[in-house]
């Protein structure tokens, strides 16, 4: 019987799985999804790693013997966090082969400190492709205003590339444009591309979680302003991504990626991030449903995972209600609200939220090392 996982791949969307923990790779967990076809790729973040090794004891017999060898915290958080991408990426090397890099890729992501430091970023994501050492490796670099250049020159060092943290659709306009001229250095030097795969990572759900709080207190007012606020709440961060939907369409079916096709270049995906649904009034795959879309990524967690399977409506749904998806932004800025404000916010509390979870992260491995050496 065909899945809806499956059905979503026949339709041109890859599901990824966007969690990645010791247990899954040694019980045989992740090998079994990959082999129902129930995910296509993983994808990491340091969040992901704060819950995994933070919460678990699953890690315990690695730290302890890295901490009684006198590793730093740096190096035990490289060499946990390594190991496992490593694992994963070997996993779904027969779907990287099969596919011919379509699909089997992990992410692992650049230091959230370095979000801001371009040529700090740049070296991280030359460390950590070496480090790794996969061709279905895909190294993540958010899409912050410094991220941009070190975007396209880790393309044109031939490194895959996850562009997470992609809110707007002038940011995520450049991250295009970094790619394509990534891939455009490479091709004036006389080196291959038809290796190299990249996805866009744009957010949703943050954007609808932040722009729905600005509407509940316009739905205070009462009146026609009321009216409106209520029936944009849930709605906005659809519409943003069919946009971009549209945008990813517009770029890479003309001339100037016509001529990178030629030479073996990939177009680069849209992959829809934070997906699962935080509104518990929502549908729980309000995300899913409405963003089913050829050529494109939905990376999900676990929870989101078993809802696809079970209730996914599994049908294209990424173009339609375009020109509503227009008339729903600009009614947003008919209210006074900007989107634009929307996306700098939730782009700033993203990075902030991810150098958290890895400073917490790193106190744990601090604490835990230092009570293994003592031991």
């Amino acid at each position: 019987m065909t899945t809806n996982p499956q059905k979503l791949y026949a339709l041109g969307q890859s599901l990824w799985y966007d969690n990645i923990e010791r247990r899954l790779l040694e019980d045989g967990q992740l090998k079994a999804m990959i082999e129902r076809g129930d995910i296509y790729g993983v994808t990491s973040n340091p969040s992901i790693f704060n819950n995994a090794i933070g919460k678990s004891t699953d890690y315990d017999a690695q730290l302890g013997e890295l901490a009684r060898a006198g590793k730093s915290t740096a190096e035990i958080y490289d060499a946990l966090t390594v190991a496992d991408i490593q694992a994963a990426c070997d996993l779904f090397r027969p779907l990287y082969d099969s596919t011919r890099g379509g699909d089997g890729y992990v992410s692992i992501e650049v230091h959230p400190d370095l979000a801001h430091d371009t040529a700090a970023t740049e070296h991280e994501a030359q460390r950590l492709w070496a480090l790794v050492d996969r061709p279905n490796l895909m190294v993540k670099i958010p899409a912050t205003r410094e991220g941009i250049p070190a975007i396209r020159s880790s393309i044109a060092h031939g490194i895959n590339i996850n562009i997470t943290l992609i809110f707007s659709l002038q940011r995520y306009a450049e991250v295009i444009e970094a790619y394509l001229a990534g891939l455009e250095e490479r091709t004036a030097n006389n080196l291959p591309i038809a290796h190299i795969a990249s996805v866009a990572s744009f957010f949703i759900s943050r954007i609808d979680t932040k722009v729905d709080g600005w509407l509940d207190e316009l739905a205070g007012q009462g009146g026609d302003v009321a009216r409106k606020a209520e029936a944009l709440k849930g709605k906005i961060a659809v519409a943003n991504a069919k946009l971009a939907y549209r945008l990813f369409r517009e770029q890479f079916s003309g001339p100037r990626f016509a001529a990178i096709a030629q030479k073996g270049g990939r177009a680069q995906r849209p992959l829809w991030a934070s997906t699962s649904t935080k509104n518990p009034a929502y549908p729980d795959l309000l995300y899913v449903d409405t963003l089913v879309g050829k050529d494109t990524v939905n990376t999900v967690p676990h929870q989101t995972l078993d809802a696809v399977k079970h209730h996914a409506a599994a049908a294209l749904s990424i173009e339609d209600g375009m020109d509503e998806a227009r008339f729903q932004l600009a009614n947003l800025e008919m209210l006074g609200l900007s989107l634009d404000k929307a996306t700098d916010e939730v782009e700033q509390e993203g990075v902030a939220a991810f150098s958290k979870a890895i400073a917490d992260l790193f106190a744990t491995i601090d604490q835990r090392a230092a009570e293994f050496r003592q031991s």
